[in-house]
């Protein structure tokens, strides 16, 4: 038993003061310290004696005494007790600011500290543990960096001063630089190698956050040995075991966490974790009550924020949104930045989300994704709120990175085609797909909604194939097979059961008592459905009706299918059987609008005026005025009675035609994309007169309707025409009207050809308004109207044929036989009982048929006029037609002619060309053949030759030139005849020919004479000792041959190429003048004088 001494003051005597048996009025111990003087140390043992057996009030009691005016002034000489008791004050007050959670009193706390710590500092401003208690007190208070300045001025004059090494480590710690704070911590161990285990999980912690987890752990495991009850040594273990996130793993940490709440059940970090364990298992009592408890025991910022996130957690999960989202906001408040905790910025944007608050959601999500930029989960929600702001492209963003950055999430899919399935189908059906086929491939079932989805976008899109496939894939095995591969074999329904057959429902109850499975689970009726809808568009009506009733028969209450057997009986014109199928609807919900709005069109199409207008009001209350289509159809009724025929009041007629405009107009600006609405102010307009408005509404209704399956809108085709026929526009009008019978009515609508006829009518196309009515006829053969309208057009036709001023005797036939028919038209529309039920008028029809007769007896001459008239132009055609016929003879022969005079010019030059060759021939045959002793004399037999030749030659070649002109002026001559000579036969052109070719034979021996020395001289045969054999020119030959050489060298002469002789190889070089001036004939005449 520990035992204190404090000396007797002016005595030997002490008083033993037992530690362990302190009075609990500090006053008694407080006297004897005073009434003896004792040592200030003695102060301070029994103060933190108090201190550790809790009595916290003695403890404060003692020190504040020590440290009190009188104390000081006693004790002046005492310097470091009085240090040490100010700072046991300070650092006992820093305690109490740490863990305070009012502010205020935080704040009160910290004061007193700073002035204790300031006071022990006018003590002595070095002393190293007043500096270490103010790093203590400004890390308590989150100054960091002062703290460090604190610490770093004791360890500037002590290096090994453990408390202020282990103060800058924590000061590290908190800066986040761990491999600094783990040198701080290893240098206080080697210091002071018994230092308390606590250093060693300082250690420990530095180890986990740099991730060495080994060593983490080796630390924590030493500090439970030194310390077996450490508390945050156990948390600490237990955290790394429930991190591995195993079974075995999450087990150790429970237990470790168990063993430390059994030891300290006040320890913040434990509660949270038990707290989180038990929110996966489904203990919510247990979490609220570990999380209130943690939350009273600690002051400490991230811990408290943990505490507040399982808090609200826990009510998240149980749908208590309100208390979630104010405990996620208190955990968020406690996190100085949002990378510290995370979490609960996602869960409020979650509960924000829930509750409506886009913008705050948006907010926390946005702060999230800063900190993970990847994170698909949080894109996903940012892309749902900006759906639901309105920003639907930032939205598909989003959703559109989230598929990019995990390809393999599905459900990212799934909610990227539900954003796109408003703007572009087509990407929305690719999205599924994609989702689709993730899903097969991970081995998971497909949600029946998704497959829904799938096969409606496949409807959209006309695709009824692959939407049939779809739906039948979402509704897997079941009765509906049956019913749609046809294999029950369903009973003749007679006459008298047909009225009720969309009605009767013994079908499913025949086929439960044979022994048939017939269910119908309640997710499978959407696509069922819709697979009935798309037997509809399929024309399988039968094969629907039995769907909707199936479903009815499972689910009676099932609105929809009461309005589509009601909607299938309207279309085959049983409007009773619709009525009451809308009235079972009614029985369901008598306010349901769809129901009234059908029951309303139906009244009305049953001309029960009074009633659908009721209907209509009754529709548009139970919506409170926002059901469109219900203030569509009230709208609709007041356009009808402006218009009936019965009572046409002008008054009343405009007082309707406002209020379907108004009703109209309230519709568009409700919603501004309604085509219906759209094309009814179209039409109140048109029947007011503004035409070019009204056209360009039907226009713009025409462009929106275009491309859509769901939007089947005949009547703007029909009004669009409309506008066009008042406007004049026929052309256009008969385009609008083929294009609108061919689109929706495959051409078989009575009403519309009617309307085209018109159109024809007016635009005084008869025959084609004639063909129209027939065609109308063959349809509704029982409409006389169509016939008495097809009776005029032939009137009216004949009429304006006979008016012509030019008509053909086949036009006059025409004319009459149209007569004729109208006559038997008109005739049968007399003959028949009932004139007055079909609106005719037995006078006016008389008149018509004496109108046909009188202008059959005034077309008569027509017919002879015409006849007249057509046989002189036929006479005046056969006329024309004769004289063509010579022109083309004369012209014939002609082009026979030149072609056979151009065939003849071309064989001459040929043929000369041939002579010449073989004349050449000869010649080399006759100088290869020669004998080389006879060649001497044979060439002076030549050379006397040619001189005799040269003479001759140059005569004839003047002779020749001459010759050639003749020749060439008669050749033109000629040709210039026989073109005039038009008339003449073909014998008359041959005598012509044969005296061209005359002279061409004349000129041809002349050139071959002269040809014969010219390629001997070509050839090198001249013999050049005949010409030094010859001392002078005495010879005639020698005198021309120098003549000719001469006048050669002088004049040079050129002789024009005729067309016969531009191929003679004679032609030299020599005869050719080099500056091209026209050859002189002068020469020749003056050698021959």
């Amino acid at each position: 038993m520990a035992c204190l001494y404090i000396p007797v003051q002016n005595s030997e005597e002490e008083v033993r003061v037992a530690l362990d048996q302190l009075p609990r009025d500090a006053a008694d111990i407080l006297d004897i310290l005073k009434a003896e003087q004792a040592p200030l140390d003695l102060w301070l043992i029994i103060a933190r004696e108090y201190f550790k057996q809790g009595k916290v009030e003695q403890f404060r009691q003692i020190l504040e005494e020590g440290s009190g005016p009188e104390i000081d002034e006693y004790y002046s000489d005492v310097r470091y007790e009085r240090i040490a008791i100010l700072n046991a004050l300070g650092a006992y007050y820093s305690y109490l600011g740490k863990i305070e959670t009012k502010q205020r009193e935080k704040e009160d706390h910290f004061i007193l500290a700073t002035q204790y710590y300031n006071k022990a500092s006018r003590i002595d401003m070095h002393e190293p543990s007043t500096w270490v208690g103010k790093g203590q007190l400004l890390l308590a208070k989150g100054d960091v960096e002062q703290a460090s300045a604190a610490f770093k001025i004791v360890l500037d004059g002590d290096r090994d001063n453990v408390p202020a090494l282990l103060g800058q480590a924590c000061v590290e710690f908190n800066r986040g630089r761990y491999s600094e704070s783990l040198e701080l911590y290893k240098r206080a161990l080697q210091v002071h190698p018994n230092c308390p285990a606590a250093v060693r999980l300082g250690i420990g912690l530095c180890r986990y956050k740099l991730g060495q987890f080994d060593k983490a752990r080796q630390a924590f495991e030493r500090v439970l040995q030194l310390d077996p009850e450490n508390v945050e040594a156990l948390v600490a273990l237990a955290i790394m075991d429930l991190h591995t996130n195993e079974a075995i793993g999450i087990r150790k940490g429970m237990e470790k966490m168990q063993r430390a709440f059994e030891i300290y059940p006040f320890f913040a970090m434990a509660l949270n974790y038990l707290a989180n364990h038990f929110f996966f298992t489904g203990q919510h009592f247990l979490v609220e009550q570990l999380t209130e408890t943690a939350l009273a025991v600690t002051n400490h910022g991230p811990t408290k924020s943990h505490s507040y996130y399982n808090l609200a957690r826990s009510y998240h999960s149980k749908g208590d949104y309100e208390k979630a989202g104010l405990y996620y906001m208190a955990s968020v408040k406690e996190i100085n930045k949002p990378y510290e905790f995370i979490f609960p910025y996602y869960g409020l944007g979650q509960v924000q989300l829930k509750l409506g608050d886009f913008r705050s959601a948006q907010s926390n999500f946005e702060k999230v994704l800063e900190i993970y930029p990847d994170n698909c989960e949080t894109m996903k929600a940012l892309g749902h709120i900006y759906v639901q702001l309105g920003q639907t492209e930032k939205a598909q963003e989003f959703m559109r990175k989230a598929t990019k950055i995990d390809p393999r999430d599905s459900q990212a899919f799934v909610e990227l085609g539900d954003l796109l399935i408003s703007s572009d189908a087509g990407a929305a059906l690719d999205a599924f797909k994609t989702a689709r086929g993730l899903l097969k491939k991970g081995g998971e079932e497909v949600p029946v909604e998704l497959l829904n989805n799938i096969g409606v976008l496949h409807f959209e899109r006309g695709e009824f194939e692959l939407a049939e496939q779809s739906f039948k894939e979402a509704l897997g095995d079941g009765i509906w097979l049956s019913f749609i591969e046809g294999k029950e074999n369903f009973q003749e329904i007679d006459a008298s059961d047909s009225i009720i057959q969309y009605k009767d429902l013994r079908l499913f109850q025949q086929l439960e008592e044979s022994g048939r499975h017939v269910e119908l689970p309640w997710n499978k009726i959407t696509p069922l459905f819709n697979l009935a809808r798309l037997q509809e568009q399929l024309y399988n009506p039968e094969t629907a009706s039995i769907m909707y009733r199936l479903i009815l028969f499972k689910f009676p209450e099932y609105i929809d299918a009461y309005l589509r057997l009601a909607s299938i009986a309207k279309a085959r014109n049983n409007i009773q059987l619709s009525i009451e199928l809308v009235h079972d609807a009614l029985k369901v919900n008598d306010k349901c609008p769809n129901a009234l709005s059908m029951l309303g069109e139906l009244e009305l199409k049953n001309d029960d005026w009074v009633k659908a207008k009721e209907t209509f009001r009754a529709a548009s209350d139970a919506t409170d005025g926002k059901d469109s289509y219900a203030t569509l159809s009230l709208g609709n009724w007041n356009y009808f009675a402006a218009i009936r025929n019965e009572k046409r009041n002008p008054k009343l007629e405009a007082t309707h035609l406002e209020k379907a405009k108004e009703l109209y107009t309230r519709v568009l600006l409700q919603h501004p994309a309604n085509l219906y609405a759209a094309n009814g102010a179209g039409v109140v307009l048109a029947e007011k007169g503004h035409f070019d408005v009204s056209k360009d509404i039907f226009t713009q209704v025409q462009e929106a309707a275009s491309g859509n399956i769901f939007v089947q809108m005949p009547d703007v085709w029909i009004n669009l025409a409309h506008v066009y026929f008042a406007q004049g526009n026929f052309a256009l009008a008969v385009k609008m009207y083929q294009n609108c019978l061919r689109k929706f009515y495959h051409n078989t609508d009575s009403q519309i050809l009617l309307y085209l006829a018109r159109t024809h009518y007016e635009a005084e196309q008869w025959q084609d308004c004639k063909k129209t009515l027939l065609r109308a006829i063959h349809l509704t053969p029982s409409n006389y109207t169509l016939r008495f309208d097809a009776g005029v057009t032939m009137q009216k036709f004949s009429a304006s044929t006979l008016q012509k001023e030019k008509k053909t005797a086949d036009e006059v036939r025409s004319t009459i036989a149209e007569l004729e028919n109208a006559v038997r038209l008109f005739s049968h529309l007399s003959a028949a009982s009932n004139l007055h039920f079909h609106g005719f008028d037995e006078k006016k029809i008389d008149t018509h048929v004496e109108y046909c007769k009188n202008v059959l007896d005034a077309a008569k001459p027509h017919l002879e006029a015409a006849i007249r008239e057509e046989q002189q132009i036929r006479q005046r055609q056969e006329v024309a037609r004769q004289v063509a016929l010579a022109e083309e003879a004369r012209r014939k022969a002609e082009e026979h002619r030149k072609f056979q005079l151009e065939r003849r010019k071309q064989e001459d030059e040929l043929k000369r060309v041939r002579q010449q060759e073989e004349h050449f021939q000869r010649v080399k045959e006759q100088w290869k053949s020669s004998t080389p002793g006879s060649k001497r004399r044979e060439r002076s037999d030549l050379d006397d030759e040619e001189g005799g030749n040269s003479e001759r030659r140059r005569r004839k070649g003047g002779k020749r030139r001459k010759k050639d002109k003749s020749s060439k002026t008669r050749y033109e001559t000629e040709e210039a005849e026989a073109d005039m000579m038009d008339d003449q036969e073909y014998p008359e052109d041959e005598d012509a020919n044969l005296n061209y070719r005359e002279p061409t034979s004349q000129n041809d021996q002349d050139e071959a004479e002269e040809n014969v020395a010219d390629p001997l001289a070509a050839a090198g045969l001249e013999d050049s000792d005949a010409e030094d054999e010859e001392a002078a020119p005495s010879s005639t030959a020698g005198r021309r041959r120098r003549a000719w050489s001469e006048s050669d060298d002088d004049e040079p002469l050129q002789r024009p190429l005729s067309r016969e002789n531009s191929t003679e190889p004679q032609q030299s070089d020599e005869e050719v003048r080099e500056d091209g001036h026209k050859p002189n004939g002068n020469a020749v005449s003056d050698d021959e004088d």
